[in-house]
């Protein structure tokens, strides 16, 4: 099942306010594979396929994030198989790129940051018959990577690194919030996403439709942060995907009923979470 796709409610375009426009875009570019989809003054748009799934934009007066904020842990770049992943595990560590790593069970994952501090996962999921589900929860852990495994495929290939695959997505994102409970009130109640993962009321992770997340929430930069500064650089926005005019209209009463602005603007509509996230929700 593809649950990156209409009629599901899925993740799509992130936007980061960024300090250095011209190093950041190399970064995206050589380090991690995107293809430059446009350049207009300050703003790069970097994806694959034509499909912009970063948006980085720089503005003057714009400083270095100095606090703990509500915003970004990270976003996460979702490879099409584990070939694809080993190929650019070789090659991050050929450019000396420090990686973590984990198996979620649902997924294997690479983890790491760019250049101004935005976290990044690369992943990619297991077949969904895989996933253990019991009581509406999936199982997922973090648990050793099979490096050795991961690369063995990829040399099996023999294929060498040429950028982001095709059908390469942006798989989900995941939140430092201010208030747990609130936070998945708006995402549950709101944005109509429902909770498939718990963790210690530390964590929580919604989808649409069974995925394993498609949004993930957390208050590890402690409870009652506040929303990052407009003057900071970090998360800007990120994009929901939706079905139809209709399931955005039904969307956007359900945020207003809850207290949230929705503003229309040119080609998406915009709210903010409880945390103050800006979310762009697109048809």
């Amino acid at each position: 099942m593809n649950f990156h796709q209409k009629p599901i409610t899925y993740t799509d375009e992130v936007g980061l306010k960024v300090l250095d426009l011209d190093g950041m875009k190399k970064f995206y570019r050589d380090i991690i594979g995107f293809e430059v989809i446009s350049e207009e003054g300050n703003e790069v748009r970097l994806g694959k396929d034509g499909n912009s799934l970063l948006r980085l934009t720089a503005s003057e007066g714009l400083m270095p994030k100095r606090g703990r904020y509500a915003g970004l842990y990270h976003f996460a770049i979702l490879l099409p198989n584990r070939k694809e992943l080993g190929k650019i595990l070789l090659h991050l560590h050929n450019h000396g790129i420090r990686v973590g790593s984990s198996d979620h069970l649902v997924s294997e994952a690479l983890y790491l940051s760019d250049p101004e501090g935005n976290g990044i996962e690369i992943y990619r999921d297991r077949d969904p018959e895989e996933w253990s589900w019991s009581g509406g929860e999936v199982a997922m852990a973090v648990d050793p990577i099979d490096a050795e495994g991961i690369l063995r495929e990829a040399g099996l290939a023999n294929e060498s690194w040429s950028g982001m695959p095709a059908g390469t997505l942006m798989g989900h994102v995941h939140l430092h919030v201010s208030n747990l409970p609130e936070a998945q009130k708006f995402y549950t109640e709101g944005i109509g996403f429902e909770v498939v993962t718990q963790m210690g009321g530390q964590a929580v992770f919604l989808s649409d439709q069974k995925y394993h997340h498609h949004v993930a929430l957390n208050i590890w930069n402690g409870m009652g942060i506040p929303a990052l500064p407009e003057n900071e650089a970090g998360l800007d926005f990120f994009t929901l995907v939706v079905a139809d005019e209709a399931k955005r209209s039904e969307m956007a009463d359900r945020l207003r009923a809850l207290g949230a602005e929705v503003t229309e603007a040119d080609g998406y509509w915009e709210t903010k979470d409880p945390a103050g996230i800006t979310i762009r929700l697109a048809v």
